[in-house]
């Protein structure tokens, strides 16, 4: 018995030491090109700068005690977050075209590290939106928790949406044999998902059938799970528990289902 427990403990540290090694090799890309963070961040911001700004003023949009600008604050994150991830996938067709993934494939790496690994590597990127978003939020007057606890929360709830979205990019990209043909399916994916979630308005303004489809799109509940973190005073549509497992599970799933598609990119 305590062989095969040594033995499990082994693979699973083994496995852990695969993933993360794949994402510190991915993560090294971001030395070549930074600006790439900067540059990624104008949109989000400008959302903030003027949209923000724009609705708050109006109150054309009701929600509650909190200001509007707070409201869209957690959303612009998700949102930046979801942008940043879902055409991560395209890496995948590059490596594929340059001979990588059938190296990687040759190599005694589980399919699900490269899988994890290529994964969250995307969270570093999402990551360094949080805090160019969380920065940007105080100087326009949001009210922030600044609890380290929820903080600890935010930094979680980034990364497994990276998981999530990033895993979600790399299954479109295992499917499709073109970059242009992997561009178009991703990019008529994030609008949808983007305006179908409660990210810049309440669930509650949208029509029957549109809080249906908001209600099984995981981006609402990463939204929700961040305004309760992020918000001195917000009371989340969800428990956080809710949150947490929704996105937990569908990133989880996503993996497995990369894992078996990977060596489908290759052929």
């Amino acid at each position: 018995m305590l062989q095969k427990d040594l033995g499990k403990r082994n693979v699973f540290s083994g496995f852990l030491v695969k993933t993360f090694t794949i994402a510190e090799l991915e993560a090294r890309k971001l030395r070549h090109d930074p600006t790439d963070l900067v540059v990624r961040a104008v949109q989000p911001l400008l959302w903030l700068l003027v949209f923000g700004e724009v609705f708050t003023k109006i109150r054309a949009i009701p929600t509650g005690n909190v200001p509007y600008i707070d409201f869209m604050a957690p959303g612009i994150l998700a949102q930046s977050v979801l942008f940043i991830s879902i055409f991560y996938g395209i890496s995948i067709i590059w490596e594929r075209d340059l001979g990588i993934v059938h190296k990687f494939l040759a190599s005694p790496t589980p399919r699900f590290s490269l899988v994890l690994g290529k994964a969250l590597s995307a969270s570093i990127r999402g990551l360094s939106q949080a805090l160019i978003i969380y920065i940007f939020s105080l100087i326009l007057g949001v009210k922030m928790n600044g609890n380290l606890l929820a903080v600890a929360g935010v930094v979680l709830v980034v990364i497994i949406s990276a998981v999530l979205f990033s895993t979600f990019s790399l299954v479109i990209a295992c499917l499709v044999r073109t970059r242009e043909r992997f561009m178009g399916i991703g990019q008529l994916l994030t609008m949808p998902m983007f305006f179908a979630s409660n990210a810049i308005y309440p669930i509650s303004m949208m029509p029957v059938w549109l809080q249906i489809i908001a209600r099984l799109n995981p981006l609402s509940y990463e939204v929700d799970a961040l305004r309760a973190l992020m918000l001195a005073n917000y009371n989340s549509t969800y428990p956080l528990v809710l949150d947490f497992g929704v996105i937990s599970l569908t990133a989880a799933g996503l993996v497995l289902i990369g894992g078996m598609l990977y060596p489908r990119v290759a052929r």
